[in-house]
Protein backbone atom coordinates (compact mmCIF):
# COMPACT_ATOMS: atom_id res chain seq x y z
CA UNK A 1 0.00 0.00 0.00
CA UNK A 2 1.46 3.41 -0.94
CA UNK A 3 1.80 6.25 1.51
CA UNK A 4 -0.04 9.53 1.30
CA UNK A 5 0.79 13.19 1.72
CA UNK A 6 -1.70 16.02 2.10
CA UNK A 7 -2.12 19.73 2.78
CA UNK A 8 -3.15 20.19 6.41
CA UNK A 9 -4.56 23.25 8.18
CA UNK A 10 -2.38 23.95 11.21
CA UNK A 11 -4.02 27.09 12.58
CA UNK A 12 -4.63 30.64 11.44
CA UNK A 13 -2.42 31.44 8.47
CA UNK A 14 -0.64 28.09 8.53
CA UNK A 15 -0.79 25.10 6.22
CA UNK A 16 1.72 22.26 5.94
CA UNK A 17 2.25 19.30 3.65
CA UNK A 18 2.32 16.27 5.94
CA UNK A 19 2.32 12.47 5.78
CA UNK A 20 -1.24 11.20 6.24
CA UNK A 21 -3.12 7.94 6.08
CA UNK A 22 -3.87 6.18 2.82
CA UNK A 23 -7.66 6.04 2.23
CA UNK A 24 -9.67 3.05 3.43
CA UNK A 25 -13.27 2.00 2.91
CA UNK A 26 -14.25 2.96 6.43
CA UNK A 27 -14.33 6.46 7.90
CA UNK A 28 -11.80 6.95 10.66
CA UNK A 29 -11.89 9.43 13.51
CA UNK A 30 -9.88 12.60 13.04
CA UNK A 31 -10.00 16.40 12.97
CA UNK A 32 -13.37 17.61 11.78
CA UNK A 33 -14.90 14.15 11.35
CA UNK A 34 -18.46 14.09 12.61
CA UNK A 35 -18.61 11.48 15.37
CA UNK A 36 -21.70 9.93 13.82
CA UNK A 37 -19.67 9.24 10.67
CA UNK A 38 -16.84 7.44 12.48
CA UNK A 39 -16.85 3.78 11.48
CA UNK A 40 -19.12 4.41 8.50
CA UNK A 41 -18.37 1.80 5.83
CA UNK A 42 -18.25 2.93 2.21
CA UNK A 43 -18.13 -0.12 -0.11
CA UNK A 44 -19.58 2.12 -2.82
CA UNK A 45 -16.43 4.27 -2.84
CA UNK A 46 -13.39 4.52 -5.08
CA UNK A 47 -9.83 5.54 -4.24
CA UNK A 48 -8.36 8.10 -6.61
CA UNK A 49 -4.78 9.04 -7.36
CA UNK A 50 -5.03 12.81 -7.49
CA UNK A 51 -4.17 14.28 -10.89
CA UNK A 52 -5.12 17.87 -10.05
CA UNK A 53 -6.49 19.54 -6.93
CA UNK A 54 -7.06 23.26 -6.66
CA UNK A 55 -6.66 25.89 -3.97
CA UNK A 56 -10.02 27.60 -3.53
CA UNK A 57 -11.06 30.90 -1.99
CA UNK A 58 -13.29 28.86 0.31
CA UNK A 59 -10.18 27.12 1.62
CA UNK A 60 -8.67 30.55 2.27
CA UNK A 61 -11.56 31.47 4.57
CA UNK A 62 -10.58 28.56 6.80
CA UNK A 63 -6.86 29.25 6.62
CA UNK A 64 -7.46 32.88 7.60
CA UNK A 65 -9.19 31.64 10.73
CA UNK A 66 -12.59 32.87 9.59
CA UNK A 67 -14.37 29.59 10.32
CA UNK A 68 -14.42 27.04 13.13
CA UNK A 69 -12.18 24.61 11.22
CA UNK A 70 -10.07 22.47 13.58
CA UNK A 71 -6.31 22.16 13.38
CA UNK A 72 -5.24 19.04 11.55
CA UNK A 73 -8.01 19.23 8.94
CA UNK A 74 -6.89 17.91 5.53
CA UNK A 75 -7.94 20.53 3.00
CA UNK A 76 -9.18 20.40 -0.57
CA UNK A 77 -12.50 19.96 -2.35
CA UNK A 78 -11.63 20.65 -6.02
CA UNK A 79 -10.41 17.23 -7.13
CA UNK A 80 -9.68 15.46 -10.40
CA UNK A 81 -8.17 12.00 -10.27
CA UNK A 82 -7.45 8.56 -11.67
CA UNK A 83 -9.19 5.57 -10.09
CA UNK A 84 -6.65 3.19 -8.56
CA UNK A 85 -9.03 1.01 -6.52
CA UNK A 86 -12.76 0.41 -6.26
CA UNK A 87 -14.95 -0.88 -3.47
CA UNK A 88 -17.13 -3.98 -3.93
CA UNK A 89 -20.21 -1.83 -4.41
CA UNK A 90 -18.88 0.03 -7.46
CA UNK A 91 -20.44 -1.30 -10.69
CA UNK A 92 -19.81 1.07 -13.59
CA UNK A 93 -16.34 2.52 -13.12
CA UNK A 94 -12.97 0.81 -13.37
CA UNK A 95 -9.36 1.25 -12.38
CA UNK A 96 -7.65 3.67 -14.76
CA UNK A 97 -10.68 5.90 -15.38
CA UNK A 98 -9.90 9.60 -15.04
CA UNK A 99 -12.75 11.50 -13.44
CA UNK A 100 -13.86 14.87 -12.13
CA UNK A 101 -15.06 14.89 -8.52
CA UNK A 102 -17.92 17.30 -7.76
CA UNK A 103 -17.06 19.13 -4.56
CA UNK A 104 -20.54 18.32 -3.21
CA UNK A 105 -20.64 14.87 -1.69
CA UNK A 106 -24.04 13.34 -2.34
CA UNK A 107 -25.66 9.93 -2.02
CA UNK A 108 -27.89 9.87 -5.10
CA UNK A 109 -30.65 8.27 -3.05
CA UNK A 110 -32.31 10.96 -0.94
CA UNK A 111 -35.12 13.29 -1.93
CA UNK A 112 -32.80 16.23 -2.58
CA UNK A 113 -30.39 14.23 -4.73
CA UNK A 114 -33.29 12.91 -6.79
CA UNK A 115 -34.32 16.53 -7.36
CA UNK A 116 -30.70 17.32 -8.44
CA UNK A 117 -30.14 19.41 -5.31
CA UNK A 118 -26.86 17.65 -4.62
CA UNK A 119 -25.49 20.56 -2.60
CA UNK A 120 -27.92 19.68 0.19
CA UNK A 121 -27.81 15.89 0.24
CA UNK A 122 -29.55 14.55 3.33
CA UNK A 123 -27.46 11.43 3.96
CA UNK A 124 -23.77 12.34 3.98
CA UNK A 125 -23.48 14.86 6.81
CA UNK A 126 -25.15 13.94 10.11
CA UNK A 127 -25.09 17.56 11.28
CA UNK A 128 -27.00 19.27 8.48
CA UNK A 129 -27.81 18.92 4.77
CA UNK A 130 -24.85 19.25 2.43
CA UNK A 131 -21.30 18.00 2.47
CA UNK A 132 -17.90 18.53 0.86
CA UNK A 133 -14.37 17.18 1.04
CA UNK A 134 -11.95 18.76 3.49
CA UNK A 135 -14.29 21.45 4.73
CA UNK A 136 -15.45 22.59 8.13
CA UNK A 137 -18.82 21.27 9.37
CA UNK A 138 -19.29 19.20 6.20
CA UNK A 139 -19.26 15.75 7.77
CA UNK A 140 -15.53 15.23 8.00
CA UNK A 141 -14.86 13.62 4.61
CA UNK A 142 -11.10 13.81 4.06
CA UNK A 143 -9.89 16.54 1.73
CA UNK A 144 -8.31 16.02 -1.66
CA UNK A 145 -5.28 18.30 -1.59
CA UNK A 146 -3.43 15.03 -1.28
CA UNK A 147 -1.78 12.31 -3.28
CA UNK A 148 -4.77 9.96 -2.81
CA UNK A 149 -8.39 10.55 -1.83
CA UNK A 150 -11.54 8.52 -1.18
CA UNK A 151 -14.73 9.33 -3.13
CA UNK A 152 -17.94 7.80 -1.71
CA UNK A 153 -20.90 6.79 -3.89
CA UNK A 154 -18.45 6.70 -6.77
CA UNK A 155 -20.84 5.54 -9.49
CA UNK A 156 -23.06 8.50 -8.67
CA UNK A 157 -20.53 11.21 -7.89
CA UNK A 158 -17.74 10.74 -10.41
CA UNK A 159 -17.83 12.24 -13.90
CA UNK A 160 -15.70 10.02 -16.14
CA UNK A 161 -13.83 11.69 -18.98
CA UNK A 162 -14.42 9.90 -22.30
CA UNK A 163 -10.79 9.75 -23.45
CA UNK A 164 -7.74 9.48 -21.19
CA UNK A 165 -5.20 11.20 -23.45
CA UNK A 166 -7.57 14.05 -24.29
CA UNK A 167 -8.32 14.50 -20.60
CA UNK A 168 -4.64 14.74 -19.70
CA UNK A 169 -4.08 17.22 -22.53
CA UNK A 170 -6.92 19.43 -21.27
CA UNK A 171 -6.40 18.79 -17.56
CA UNK A 172 -6.02 22.43 -16.50
CA UNK A 173 -9.42 23.21 -18.04
CA UNK A 174 -11.09 20.03 -16.81
CA UNK A 175 -9.78 20.61 -13.28
CA UNK A 176 -12.15 23.58 -13.06
CA UNK A 177 -15.19 21.27 -13.33
CA UNK A 178 -14.92 20.19 -9.70
CA UNK A 179 -16.09 23.58 -8.44
CA UNK A 180 -15.43 27.01 -9.85
CA UNK A 181 -16.68 26.60 -13.42
CA UNK A 182 -20.04 25.04 -12.43
CA UNK A 183 -20.24 27.45 -9.49
CA UNK A 184 -19.74 30.50 -11.69
CA UNK A 185 -22.14 29.06 -14.25
CA UNK A 186 -24.74 28.37 -11.55
CA UNK A 187 -24.45 31.97 -10.38
CA UNK A 188 -25.21 33.18 -13.89
CA UNK A 189 -28.04 30.72 -14.53
CA UNK A 190 -29.55 31.67 -11.18
CA UNK A 191 -29.35 35.33 -12.18
CA UNK A 192 -31.15 34.68 -15.45
CA UNK A 193 -28.21 35.47 -17.74
CA UNK A 194 -29.05 34.83 -21.39
CA UNK A 195 -28.67 36.14 -24.89
CA UNK A 196 -28.19 39.91 -24.90
CA UNK A 197 -28.02 40.26 -21.12
CA UNK A 198 -26.12 42.96 -19.32
CA UNK A 199 -24.42 41.41 -16.29
CA UNK A 200 -22.53 42.78 -13.29
CA UNK A 201 -20.29 40.33 -11.43
CA UNK A 202 -18.93 41.33 -8.06
CA UNK A 203 -15.49 39.82 -7.54
CA UNK A 204 -12.62 39.07 -9.94
CA UNK A 205 -11.24 36.09 -8.06
CA UNK A 206 -11.41 32.67 -9.73
CA UNK A 207 -15.15 32.20 -9.12
CA UNK A 208 -15.91 35.68 -10.44
CA UNK A 209 -13.79 35.05 -13.54
CA UNK A 210 -15.51 31.68 -13.99
CA UNK A 211 -18.86 33.46 -13.73
CA UNK A 212 -17.76 35.99 -16.34
CA UNK A 213 -16.67 33.16 -18.63
CA UNK A 214 -20.04 31.52 -18.07
CA UNK A 215 -21.91 34.73 -18.84
CA UNK A 216 -20.27 34.90 -22.26
CA UNK A 217 -21.01 31.21 -22.82
CA UNK A 218 -24.68 31.94 -22.04
CA UNK A 219 -24.79 34.79 -24.57
CA UNK A 220 -24.44 37.94 -22.48
CA UNK A 221 -23.92 41.14 -24.46
CA UNK A 222 -21.97 43.00 -21.76
CA UNK A 223 -20.12 41.44 -18.82
CA UNK A 224 -18.88 43.88 -16.17
CA UNK A 225 -16.64 42.70 -13.33
CA UNK A 226 -16.05 44.74 -10.18
CA UNK A 227 -13.16 44.31 -7.75
CA UNK A 228 -10.54 46.18 -5.70
CA UNK A 229 -7.56 44.29 -7.13
CA UNK A 230 -6.18 45.77 -10.35
CA UNK A 231 -4.27 42.62 -11.31
CA UNK A 232 -7.44 40.57 -11.11
CA UNK A 233 -9.37 43.21 -13.06
CA UNK A 234 -6.69 43.05 -15.76
CA UNK A 235 -7.23 39.29 -15.91
CA UNK A 236 -10.95 39.91 -16.47
CA UNK A 237 -10.20 42.37 -19.27
CA UNK A 238 -7.93 39.80 -20.94
CA UNK A 239 -10.95 37.85 -22.21
CA UNK A 240 -13.33 40.69 -23.00
CA UNK A 241 -14.87 41.83 -19.73
CA UNK A 242 -15.47 45.44 -18.85
CA UNK A 243 -14.23 46.29 -15.37
CA UNK A 244 -15.02 48.52 -12.42
CA UNK A 245 -12.59 49.32 -9.61
CA UNK A 246 -14.84 49.70 -6.60
CA UNK A 247 -12.03 51.33 -4.64
CA UNK A 248 -13.04 54.41 -6.63
CA UNK A 249 -16.54 54.36 -5.17
CA UNK A 250 -19.91 52.73 -5.66
CA UNK A 251 -19.98 50.98 -9.03
CA UNK A 252 -23.13 52.60 -10.44
CA UNK A 253 -21.51 55.58 -12.22
CA UNK A 254 -18.70 53.47 -13.66
CA UNK A 255 -21.25 50.93 -14.92
CA UNK A 256 -23.27 53.75 -16.48
CA UNK A 257 -20.21 54.98 -18.36
CA UNK A 258 -19.50 51.49 -19.65
CA UNK A 259 -23.04 51.03 -20.93
CA UNK A 260 -22.95 54.48 -22.53
CA UNK A 261 -25.95 55.28 -24.68
CA UNK A 262 -27.47 51.90 -23.80
CA UNK A 263 -27.62 52.78 -20.12
CA UNK A 264 -31.04 53.31 -18.57
CA UNK A 265 -32.11 56.78 -17.53
CA UNK A 266 -30.46 58.42 -14.52
CA UNK A 267 -31.78 56.90 -11.32
CA UNK A 268 -32.89 53.66 -12.95
CA UNK A 269 -31.25 50.29 -12.26
CA UNK A 270 -28.46 49.46 -14.67
CA UNK A 271 -28.10 45.74 -15.37
CA UNK A 272 -30.36 42.79 -16.08
CA UNK A 273 -28.52 40.34 -13.87
CA UNK A 274 -25.97 40.31 -11.06
CA UNK A 275 -23.72 37.74 -9.42
CA UNK A 276 -22.09 37.90 -5.97
CA UNK A 277 -18.77 36.06 -6.26
CA UNK A 278 -17.29 37.69 -3.14
CA UNK A 279 -19.15 36.41 -0.08
CA UNK A 280 -18.89 37.19 3.59
CA UNK A 281 -15.42 38.77 3.66
CA UNK A 282 -16.51 41.63 1.40
CA UNK A 283 -14.98 45.05 1.88
CA UNK A 284 -16.61 48.41 1.37
CA UNK A 285 -16.46 50.63 -1.68
CA UNK A 286 -14.66 53.94 -2.13
CA UNK A 287 -13.39 55.34 1.13
CA UNK A 288 -14.44 52.13 2.88
CA UNK A 289 -12.39 49.88 0.58
CA UNK A 290 -9.97 49.00 3.36
CA UNK A 291 -12.77 48.11 5.79
CA UNK A 292 -14.66 44.84 5.93
CA UNK A 293 -18.36 45.43 5.33
CA UNK A 294 -19.95 42.05 4.65
CA UNK A 295 -23.30 43.36 3.37
CA UNK A 296 -21.79 45.80 0.86
CA UNK A 297 -21.85 43.55 -2.18
CA UNK A 298 -25.40 42.27 -1.81
CA UNK A 299 -26.75 45.75 -1.15
CA UNK A 300 -24.95 47.20 -4.17
CA UNK A 301 -26.27 44.40 -6.39
CA UNK A 302 -29.85 45.14 -5.37
CA UNK A 303 -29.21 48.77 -6.25
CA UNK A 304 -27.73 47.94 -9.67
CA UNK A 305 -30.18 45.26 -10.80
CA UNK A 306 -33.39 46.08 -12.64
CA UNK A 307 -36.80 45.45 -11.13
CA UNK A 308 -37.82 41.89 -11.82
CA UNK A 309 -34.19 40.84 -12.21
CA UNK A 310 -32.33 38.14 -10.37
CA UNK A 311 -29.18 37.91 -8.27
CA UNK A 312 -27.09 34.76 -8.08
CA UNK A 313 -25.12 34.31 -4.86
CA UNK A 314 -22.42 31.65 -5.30
CA UNK A 315 -20.13 33.62 -2.95
CA UNK A 316 -19.72 31.88 0.40
CA UNK A 317 -21.62 32.98 3.51
CA UNK A 318 -21.23 31.16 6.82
CA UNK A 319 -23.14 30.66 10.05
CA UNK A 320 -20.02 30.87 12.21
CA UNK A 321 -17.25 33.44 11.69
CA UNK A 322 -14.91 34.02 14.66
CA UNK A 323 -13.35 36.97 12.86
CA UNK A 324 -16.61 38.75 12.04
CA UNK A 325 -16.63 42.55 12.29
CA UNK A 326 -19.36 42.52 14.94
CA UNK A 327 -21.44 40.07 16.97
CA UNK A 328 -24.08 39.83 14.26
CA UNK A 329 -21.54 39.05 11.54
CA UNK A 330 -20.02 36.31 13.72
CA UNK A 331 -23.22 34.31 13.29
CA UNK A 332 -23.78 35.25 9.65
CA UNK A 333 -26.32 38.01 10.29
CA UNK A 334 -25.89 40.91 7.85
CA UNK A 335 -27.55 44.32 7.52
CA UNK A 336 -29.24 43.80 4.17
CA UNK A 337 -31.60 46.20 2.42
CA UNK A 338 -34.10 43.42 1.93
CA UNK A 339 -36.87 45.96 1.55
CA UNK A 340 -35.19 47.23 -1.62
CA UNK A 341 -34.92 43.73 -3.04
CA UNK A 342 -38.54 43.05 -2.13
CA UNK A 343 -39.77 46.30 -3.70
CA UNK A 344 -37.94 45.44 -6.93
CA UNK A 345 -39.21 41.83 -6.95
CA UNK A 346 -35.68 40.47 -7.04
CA UNK A 347 -35.09 36.77 -6.80
CA UNK A 348 -32.05 35.41 -4.95
CA UNK A 349 -30.47 31.96 -5.27
CA UNK A 350 -27.93 31.06 -2.60
CA UNK A 351 -26.07 28.03 -1.35
CA UNK A 352 -23.66 25.46 -2.72
CA UNK A 353 -23.74 25.00 -6.47
CA UNK A 354 -25.22 21.59 -7.34
CA UNK A 355 -22.22 20.71 -9.50
CA UNK A 356 -23.75 17.62 -11.10
CA UNK A 357 -26.47 19.78 -12.63
CA UNK A 358 -23.91 21.36 -14.95
CA UNK A 359 -20.59 19.52 -15.03
CA UNK A 360 -21.19 17.14 -17.92
CA UNK A 361 -22.36 19.89 -20.26
CA UNK A 362 -19.46 22.14 -19.26
CA UNK A 363 -17.09 19.20 -19.82
CA UNK A 364 -18.40 18.94 -23.37
CA UNK A 365 -17.87 22.65 -23.93
CA UNK A 366 -14.24 22.21 -22.84
CA UNK A 367 -13.59 19.06 -24.86
CA UNK A 368 -15.01 20.67 -28.00
CA UNK A 369 -12.99 23.88 -27.53
CA UNK A 370 -15.99 26.14 -26.92
CA UNK A 371 -14.45 27.69 -23.82
CA UNK A 372 -11.00 28.33 -22.35
CA UNK A 373 -11.71 28.41 -18.65
CA UNK A 374 -8.12 27.66 -17.53
CA UNK A 375 -6.76 30.59 -19.53
CA UNK A 376 -9.47 32.92 -18.27
CA UNK A 377 -8.80 32.16 -14.60
CA UNK A 378 -5.02 31.98 -15.17
CA UNK A 379 -4.74 28.39 -13.92
CA UNK A 380 -1.21 27.81 -12.65
CA UNK A 381 0.04 24.30 -11.78
CA UNK A 382 2.44 23.89 -8.84
CA UNK A 383 3.79 20.80 -7.02
CA UNK A 384 2.05 19.63 -3.87
CA UNK A 385 4.98 20.69 -1.69
CA UNK A 386 4.56 24.30 -2.86
CA UNK A 387 1.01 24.46 -1.52
CA UNK A 388 1.91 26.66 1.49
CA UNK A 389 3.46 29.26 -0.82
CA UNK A 390 0.48 29.00 -3.15
CA UNK A 391 -1.87 29.72 -0.24
CA UNK A 392 0.23 32.70 0.77
CA UNK A 393 0.39 34.18 -2.74
CA UNK A 394 -3.32 33.64 -3.31
CA UNK A 395 -4.15 35.28 0.01
CA UNK A 396 -2.13 38.32 -1.07
CA UNK A 397 -4.30 38.71 -4.17
CA UNK A 398 -2.41 36.86 -6.90
CA UNK A 399 -4.46 36.85 -10.10
CA UNK A 400 -4.07 33.10 -10.46
CA UNK A 401 -5.90 29.88 -9.83
CA UNK A 402 -3.37 27.55 -8.23
CA UNK A 403 -3.66 23.90 -9.26
CA UNK A 404 -1.72 21.38 -7.21
CA UNK A 405 -0.08 18.60 -9.23
CA UNK A 406 0.83 15.88 -6.68
CA UNK A 407 2.16 13.32 -9.20
CA UNK A 408 3.50 15.51 -12.01
CA UNK A 409 0.72 14.36 -14.37
CA UNK A 410 -0.47 17.76 -15.67
CA UNK A 411 0.67 18.43 -19.21
CA UNK A 412 1.55 22.07 -19.94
Amino acid sequence: MPGNRAVVYQGTGQVEVRDTSYPTYEMQDGPGVNKANVGRKVPHAAILKTVATNICGSDQHMVRGRTTAPQGLVLGHEITGEIVDIGPGVEYLKVGDICSVPFNISCGRCRNCKERKTGVCLNVNPERPGSAYGYVDMGGWIGGQAEYVLVPYADWNLLKFPDRDQALDKMLDLAMLADIFPTGYHGCVSAGVGTGSTVYIAGAGPVGLAAATSAFLLGAAVVIVGDLNEDRLAQARSFGCETVNVAQGEPAEQVRQILGRYAPAIGEPLVDSAVDAVGFEARGHGRDAATEKPATVLNSLMDLTRAGGAIGVPGLYVTGDPGGVDEAAKVGSLSLRLGLGWAKSHSFVTGQCPVMRYNRELMMAILHDRVQIAKNVNATPIPLNEAPQGYQDFDQGAARKYVLDPHGMIRT
